[in-house]
């Protein structure tokens, strides 16, 4: 896994188990998810909010690692205020 990939598993709303994996690809943060270990990896279109906590947790932690830029956590923060405005960062 690249500096710019980060992955977990959680639960869906429907209490499935999955995986999923996030890439930096340019300047955005793209989400994939799947159940099994051997299926495809498929675009997750709408993240929640948790997924985007667990991102931001992963960015953190690569920062104070220095793995990645600290503006990283910045845009990830920018992009969690565009979908969820509602939320605090």
């Amino acid at each position: 896994m690249g500096k710019a990939e980060i992955s977990w598993k959680s639960k869906s709303d429907e209490g499935v188990k999955r995986e999923i994996y996030v890439r930096c690809i340019g300047a955005d943060w793209k989400f994939f998810v799947r159940e099994k270990r051997y299926d495809n990896w498929e675009p997750l279109d709408a993240p929640s909010l948790d997924d985007f906590k667990e991102l931001l947790d992963g960015v953190q932690r690569r920062i104070a690692r220095r793995l990645l830029r600290p503006e990283e956590e910045n845009r990830v923060k920018r992009m969690i205020r565009e979908s969820f405005p509602e939320a605090e960062v």
